[in-house]
């Protein structure tokens, strides 16, 4: 009965927070992967945690770009598609994340969509969003997407978000 009660509240607990996630092993590499949707508390876990700190906390943002568009993103929502096996998303996810960290970006219109190397999740989460690179970034509005930012920036991540919102 304790048990029932525990993986129930586990259950819930994930539901609540918005992840459905699992690590796998990636078939070409022998590594952890993670796939399936979840927060970015999830680079806690050492298997991610040591390439996502050391990219969060070496890079520099640049204030002065992001500033004009840090009053222009409460009504946004953003999803970031990404491989945990994959050198651009270890190098432009923790950069994006922390650029939002900075702007004051809502957790809550963030969302994380984890794949493997076919560009699939756990379930459908990357149905309809033609997915060819990873990371794709997904800026939208009112659910009409603004722009997106596929695997490296155009120019920069700070100039090319900032281009999407304005």
């Amino acid at each position: 009965m304790i048990k029932n009660i525990f993986f129930f509240a586990l259950i819930l607990v994930i539901a609540i927070n918005g992840q459905s996630y699992k690590i796998t092993k990636d078939s070409r590499t022998g590594k952890p992967m993670l796939i399936g949707t979840a927060t970015k508390t999830v680079f806690s876990d050492s298997n991610f945690s040591v390439w996502f700190t050391k990219e969060y906390s070496t890079y520099k943002v640049d204030t002065n770009t992001i500033k004009s568009i840090s009053n222009k993103v409460n009504d946004k929502k953003i999803k970031i598609i990404l491989g945990t096996w994959c050198g651009d998303s270890r190098r432009e996810v923790p950069r994006m994340l922390k650029i939002l960290d900075i702007i004051d970006f809502p957790q809550d219109s963030l969302s994380l969509v984890f794949v493997d190397r076919t560009k699939n999740g756990i379930a459908d989460e990357t149905k309809g969003l033609d997915i060819k690179r990873v990371p794709t970034i997904i800026i939208s509005k009112d659910k009409k997407e603004l722009g997106r930012i596929i695997e490296t920036p155009i120019e920069t991540l700070e100039k090319d978000l900032t281009k999407i919102i304005k």
